[in-house]
């Protein structure tokens, strides 16, 4: 480390964080560990909740998002209101927003996470992807733009060959994005790609790519200041997901050579250094079956999954965040990261997995986590009695364990999982026990195609 995060002066007193739950119970903790004041901005369904006692809350509107944490003058007046000279979006809602990154800094409150230009590049698929290509990563094969309409849908999908995947200009979290496996099936794809995704985006522009099956989907972290230094923070391995949503990811990927994990996290450092990034940002591959790493799209924020890097790195990342905003310089460089052992990360969802992953909102009359400890983390904002809403995502809980190697890692997470006790709720505990202890996890060979384990999906 160059220095402790806590060793030079911020510019912030006070940080507005717009989000709720878990994601709000982390940043609040790294605002506590650089002595910033943390304000939790709420919906009227979480205003009581027990994760805000004994923090300062300002109601933005109802329990619905678009009332509340979706409004970008609602959290921006916010923020004005409550006297914070910066705010936080967490992962989510408006993190992604260049709009509401922009108002921001307009109102004098400082975005934490990139400029705005660089949302807005990597934000929309198509530029990002010309905008990597130009920077040296390898990409899907596919449209090269969005698509005009129906004609060009059928002649691009032609040429690229099939399968392929129609996929939301505007897109992410697996929605607007369809499949056809033959010419028959192109234009009910692509017009179901365009109504999903004005519905969920607001903008029904699509493009194409081919539908490279049976890959890995491997993702690297990177961080960024304002003055030029770039680093990265290994990869994570994320295939394990249902319908694009990631269930278990883990550092570092059993897919990967020692030669491949160096040459894609030095092409995904210099990369986001070719568009002046600025702050935490992860680059997401797809790994296909020829070994071959292809640039899918950018994510310019903190992901859920940022502990796995942490808990191997030992560099709080979201500490890194707040003061790169505050116009501090990283306090490590590239040859100050160091990874120790392997870590893996469970996702623990409100929702009953033997019966299509089905929300299961309700009272926690029983909550009892595994023991805290240094191979052991728990990332969570519910305790006993929480009421989990039925308007937000179901996510519960993050468990994150370490090991000496893959294998020591992955017994600790199926007793860190036997050791959680939930009751009240459904929730995800069975699928990912079923998962860890099964054959095709222990021995790393399976791809996006399915669950390893899990037969009910």
């Amino acid at each position: 480390m160059l220095a402790s995060a806590a060793a030079m002066p911020l510019l912030f007193h006070r940080v507005l964080i717009a989000n709720r739950g878990e994601v709000a119970v982390r940043i609040a903790r790294a605002c506590d560990a650089l002595g910033v004041t943390p304000v939790l901005a709420v919906s009227e369904a979480d205003r009581d909740a027990a994760y805000t006692s004994g923090r300062e809350t300002v109601c933005l509107g109802p329990a619905r998002s678009a009332e509340s944490y979706l409004d970008l003058v609602k959290v921006v007046q916010a923020a004005k209101q409550m006297r914070c000279s910066a705010l936080h979006p967490g992962w989510g809602f408006l993190s992604e927003n260049p709009t509401f990154a922009a108002l921001c800094e307009a109102h004098g409150v400082t975005f934490i996470g990139p400029p705005a230009h660089a949302m807005w590049l990597m934000g929309k698929k198509t530029p990002a992807k010309r905008a990597m290509g130009a920077a040296g990563l390898t990409l899907i094969p596919g449209s090269g733009g969005v698509l005009s309409g129906l004609p060009e849908a059928r002649r691009v999908a032609d040429q690229v060959g099939y399968p392929v995947l129609f996929k939301a200009e505007s897109g992410g979290g697996g929605r607007g994005m369809r499949i056809a496996r033959g010419p028959s099936e192109v234009d009910e794809a692509f017009t179901g790609a365009q109504r999903e995704a004005a519905v969920a985006f607001g903008d029904d522009r699509v493009y194409l790519e081919r539908l490279l099956e049976g890959g890995r989907h491997v993702e690297i972290q990177v961080m960024a200041d304002r003055y030029g230094n770039v680093c990265h923070l290994g990869e994570r391995d994320c295939t394990v997901q249902r319908k694009h949503q990631k269930l278990i990811e883990e550092s570092p990927s059993p897919a990967l050579s020692a030669e491949e994990r160096a040459r894609g996290a030095e092409l995904a450092r210099s990369a986001a250094a070719a568009i002046g990034y600025v702050g935490a940002g992860t680059m997401e591959f797809l790994l296909d079956q020829s070994g071959t790493l292809r640039f899918m799209e950018m994510n310019t924020r903190l992901q859920v999954e940022h502990p796995v890097s942490e808990l191997r790195t030992g560099i709080d990342l979201a500490v890194e965040q707040i003061r790169v905003a505050a116009g501090c310089p990283l306090s490590f460089s590239q040859s100050d990261v160091r990874f120790d052992g392997h870590t893996i990360e469970c996702r623990i969802n409100a929702e009953d997995p033997t019966k299509d992953f089905r929300p299961s909102p309700g009272t926690l009359t029983v909550w009892q986590p595994p023991e805290v400890s240094d191979h052991v983390r728990v990332d969570t904002h519910v305790s006993q009695g929480y009421k989990v809403p039925p308007f937000y995502d179901s996510l519960i809980c993050k468990l994150i364990v370490k090991g000496r190697d893959r294998e020591d890692a992955r017994q600790r997470m199926i007793a860190a999982l036997s050791a959680l006790r939930v009751e009240g709720i459904q929730t995800t505990v069975p699928m990912h026990i079923a998962v860890l202890k099964s054959e095709e996890f222990a021995s790393g060979r399976y791809d996006n195609r399915s669950i390893p384990g899990w037969s009910q999906s």
